[in-house]
């Protein structure tokens, strides 16, 4: 089995709302609308084409899965997914999981487990504090 881990870091938003019920984003964009519900972390250190090759290589497989570790303020969450052989990662800026097999250039996984809505509630506190730092550990395995 081959396990690629990929390191990255974003701030919290006081706008920030968690809400969305089929997919989570962590964005490097500093800026958040209303209609970004399912935003859950801003001015992060990588977007989708930032991920490594190997991270994008073992992921883009149908049959890996990929895991997003949140931790944020001694909070600790755990999304999981699927890779797919369509995963294209090349958006400058975003990256996001879906529960749904929808596949874009921002897609980082598919058949999420969670969405933003799943998040506790404690822990989207805390992720409205724009002065907080949020690590994301991102897991791919085949």
């Amino acid at each position: 089995m081959t396990r690629v881990l990929e390191t990255l870091f974003a701030y919290g938003h006081r706008e920030l709302r968690a809400t969305h019920r089929t997919t989570l984003e962590i964005t490097r964009d500093n800026h958040l609308t209303g209609r970004g519900d399912c935003i859950i972390a801003v001015g992060a250190s990588k977007g989708a084409r930032d991920l490594s090759s190997e991270f994008k290589r073992v992921s883009s497989n149908s049959n890996s899965r990929i895991i997003l570790l949140l931790d944020v303020g001694g909070l600790r969450e755990v999304i999981s997914g699927c890779g797919s052989s369509q995963l294209r990662y090349e958006h400058p800026t975003d990256l996001v999981a879906r529960r749904s097999s929808y596949i874009c250039s921002r897609t980082l996984m598919v058949h999420a487990d969670k969405a933003a809505c799943d998040l506790p509630r404690s822990m989207v506190s805390k992720l409205k504090d724009p002065s907080r730092r949020v690590e994301i550990t991102l897991v791919a395995e085949d």
